[in-house]
């Protein structure tokens, strides 16, 4: 079965489809530093086709949640080479996940940065998390000033220096989820009239010219980028979904980059937890053939429907989340058809060892 198979992405080679997602997991320590159980986390499971780290903050103001890792500082770097060393030393493949929030954030979490940062003054619905883990609503972003888009495009730049610093085999930008590069896509979150909002090129302006810059530090074939179109996950919306997103990766498509990742949208329409939505659109299905390239697909895939996905060809690999966090040997597990150990949610995010290091192996 293909799933099994090895595989090459731009100019990273895949020992098989069966890719580690990024997963927040809320562990990291002073400084916004991956902590030390991190390096057995991602080295447990160096058997996957390829890990994505997780969502990793390319500033400090790009910080959404209490205790996520940063790639912007020296420590940080340090932090992050003893994980992609003890990855390799497994025969794994790692790429870092270059993340920015943008209006998904609290100022207790940048005070020196103050209000979060959006393409619009335009607070989300919900509730977010403030430093000492409290729960409160959405502040109201502030727009970004014209003047600071390139200081924000030097940050990804940097953010992808730092990353190949560390020992990381490429990076993938996320533009997904609602975060910053989302924002700017979609036009429920961009109202602006300049030339980064409006028409869709405009919309999409930031993201390719991030990915441009960040393809001059790695190449283009080590440089990957996450869409979720139709996505609802932090108040997302756009007028004309279909149209936006096609066309998005159709000019994606000429940058010639490693891989798309397309997460679909039937868990996070149908809320989160463990549903799935049997109607939802399948993005893979409608943008993967605008691409022209390797896509991978995210999202509430079991193993009959990801050996499908790659059999007909609709995906070239399939991402997993939840299932990689309680099954550090899923590709064994999935290829054997063996026994899947179940996740416990209630330890997803923040604490120790417990749900993150101590899930056996077969």
């Amino acid at each position: 079965m293909k799933l099994f198979t090895a595989d090459k992405f731009g100019a990273i080679e895949v020992s098989n489809r069966v890719i580690m997602a990024p997963l927040t997991r809320m562990r990291a320590v002073a400084g916004d530093v991956p902590n030390e159980l991190a390096i057995e986390y991602y080295s447990q499971r160096a058997s996957a086709g390829l890990i994505i780290s997780e969502a990793t903050q390319i500033s400090p103001l790009g910080k959404g949640y209490p205790a996520t890792p940063g790639i912007y500082s020296d420590a940080q770097v340090v932090g992050w080479k003893k994980i992609t060393e003890a990855v390799h030393a497994k025969g794994g493949k790692m790429i870092a996940q270059l993340w920015h929030v943008g209006r998904i954030s609290d100022s207790s979490l940048h005070p020196e940065q103050g209000l979060p940062v959006a393409p619009s003054a335009i607070a989300p619905s919900g509730k977010v998390f403030k430093a000492d883990w409290s729960m409160a609503p959405f502040e109201t972003p502030r727009a970004m000033d014209l003047a600071e888009i390139p200081a924000l495009i030097q940050d990804f730049v940097q953010a992808a220096q730092q990353a190949k610093a560390a020992g990381f085999d490429g990076v993938e930008v996320h533009s997904a989820n609602g975060y910053l590069l989302d924002q700017f896509l979609q036009d429920g979150s961009n109202k602006r009239t300049d030339n980064y909002g409006g028409s869709f090129a405009n919309r999409n302006r930031l993201l390719l010219e991030v990915l441009t810059a960040v393809n001059t530090v790695w190449g283009s074939d080590r440089v990957g980028v996450r869409l979720s179109p139709y996505g609802t996950f932090n108040d997302m919306s756009d007028s004309d979904t279909a149209g936006l997103f096609t066309y998005v990766v159709s000019e994606l498509a000429k940058l010639k980059l490693a891989y798309l990742h397309l997460i679909e949208p039937r868990s996070t329409m149908a809320g989160g937890s463990d549903k799935t939505l049997d109607d939802a659109p399948n993005t893979a299905g409608l943008f993967a053939k605008a691409f022209g390239g390797k896509v991978i697909s995210a999202g509430g895939y079991d193993r009959d429907g990801a050996i499908k996905a790659v059999e007909s060809g609709e995906a070239d690999a399939v991402a997993f989340g939840r299932l990689f966090i309680s099954n550090p040997d899923l590709p064994k597990r999935l290829e054997l058809n063996a026994a899947l150990t179940p996740y416990n949610r209630a330890t997803f995010y923040g604490g120790g060892a417990v749900g993150y290091t101590d899930y056996p192996s077969l």
